[in-house]
């Protein structure tokens, strides 16, 4: 499958991972995001500011034939969530458009915080997306932009990504802050090379011929409560001392199911937070 070619736009930390893996099975892959040189070795630089609408300078000549839209907001708040996700989405679509090319599928990265549910309730891709947040409100409308772009599309709703540099749980734990434990608060988790290990894995079936469904949830095999991760984390990092003033705080509280991504053969190298923690912790992944 050499001959392949993909587009990440937003090539960042997992859009850098999912090039690695894509460059490692033969792909040509082209990279946009506005600093150009943290990209992976190998990867087409493409420098562009999303919120500019004219067509950037090193805009690839031939069409991709595959569009992954995996871009990270800069600025958290509504505005930022507008630019980053719907108006970044619509300037690609427009630079597609005026070169007259079209890719064989869309791959739009969004976010579980489209759903809303708060009872601990299993939840797959046909749950309801009543978001009650900007980011969830946002995401959907991003998702129908991608959806309704002529160019067929998957979703792909991401739970909380963690990983090298993610480490924010850790370095609550490490300072002791608490968390609630009744009701349990369920919090779902990927790390951040199997959310490119989904996406590379979408564009390798799709590329087979296999059809795609137009959504998946990119999660791991153990939505956990969230005073069972912190409990089993400052067991492997040896904190003893609570903070009388601090806790982890959360809304939300749902788990999300990944047997629609499974079907497809994907498995995560990280099934649960205790794999995946454990290889931060020592210095892999």
């Amino acid at each position: 499958m050499s001959d392949l070619s993909a587009l990440i736009v937003g090539c960042g930390d997992v859009g850098g991972r999912l090039a690695r893996q894509l460059l490692a099975h033969g792909w040509q892959v082209d990279g946009l995001r506005r600093s150009v040189r943290d990209l992976p070795e190998g990867v087409r630089p493409i420098a562009a500011d999303l919120s500019d609408p004219r067509l950037p300078e090193a805009w690839p000549a031939r069409a991709p034939d595959y569009l992954v839209y995996c871009v990270a907001a800069n600025q958290h708040d509504e505005a930022g969530y507008q630019a980053a996700y719907v108006d970044g989405l619509r300037h690609v679509l427009d630079w597609l458009e005026s070169k007259g090319q079209r890719p064989r599928r869309l791959l739009f990265v969004s976010s579980s915080s489209v759903y809303a549910q708060q009872d601990g309730e299993w939840i797959d891709e046909t749950a309801a997306t009543t978001p009650e947040g900007y980011s969830g409100r946002v995401m959907l409308a991003a998702e129908r932009l991608a959806l309704d772009s002529g160019i067929p599309a998957s979703i792909v709703r991401l739970t909380g990504i963690y990983g090298p540099g993610r480490e924010w749980l850790l370095s609550q734990v490490r300072q002791g802050y608490r968390v609630a434990e009744e009701p349990p608060l369920y919090g779902n988790r990927i790390h951040a090379e199997d959310a490119a290990g989904l996406l590379a894995h979408l564009l390798q079936a799709d590329a087979r011929g296999v059809a795609l469904d137009d959504c998946y949830i990119g999660v791991d095999d153990d939505p956990a409560p969230l005073a069972e991760v912190v409990g089993w984390l400052r067991e492997y990092l040896g904190v003893t001392e609570w903070s009388d003033e601090q806790r982890v705080r959360r809304t939300g509280s749902k788990r999300c199911r990944n047997a629609r991504a499974r079907a497809l053969g994907w498995a995560p190298q990280y099934p649960s937070y205790k794999e995946g923690y454990a290889a931060i912790l020592q210095g892999r992944g």
